[in-house]
């Protein structure tokens, strides 16, 4: 399994999005590209998280941060969750790879059948992520799960973004 390490280049990104194609090589933030990972349309803990980012999409890009949010879901179940989940201000890709999935070193789960809200799994998807990516494409943090729980708090994710651009503060974890 790859490691992603702070200070180094990350990989390649180019996706689908409910908006059009997306690739990290063209953002131009003026801090971070924010890439958050969910597991899909069958997670209601994913939804709740969305719906939080989507809350406060206007704060992250007040503080200079591009988003993305993404799955390994077809764009079908992208664009269900997307307008069942009111979160169609929030750029929205879908179809995530397994290779791409490995290349930024997230966990990948089998699905289990239908969950709790009665959303059947797929097959295979990926389990979630949390990246802020500096304009010249260097990985600046990141968060990785096996789990849907206990993810980082958006507005917690701003407070850090505050303190780290105004203070400089270097991305740390970079040693191997």
């Amino acid at each position: 399994m790859v490691v992603l390490k702070p200070r180094i280049a990350t990989p390649e990104l180019n996706i689908d999005t409910l908006q059009g194609a997306w690739s990290l090589t063209e953002q131009t933030p003026e801090n971070f590209t924010m890439i958050v990972v969910y597991r899909g349309l069958h997670c209601p803990i994913c939804k709740n998280y969305l719906k939080e980012l989507s809350r406060l999409a206007d704060d992250f890009t007040a503080k200079g941060v591009n988003v993305l949010v993404l799955s390994s879901d077809t764009k079908e179940r992208a664009e269900h969750a997307s307008t069942e989940w009111e979160i169609s201000n929030l750029t929205m890709g879908y179809g995530l790879s397994v290779e791409q999935s490995q290349a930024w070193g997230l966990h990948r789960s089998a699905g289990r059948g239908v969950t709790s809200i009665g959303i059947e799994e797929p097959a295979e998807f990926t389990e979630p992520g949390l990246f802020l990516v500096r304009p010249d494409g260097t990985l600046y943090w990141s968060n990785i799960s096996t789990m849907p729980f206990a993810r980082p708090h958006f507005k917690e994710v701003l407070g850090a973004i505050e303190f780290a651009v105004t203070k400089n503060y270097p991305a740390r974890g970079e040693l191997v």
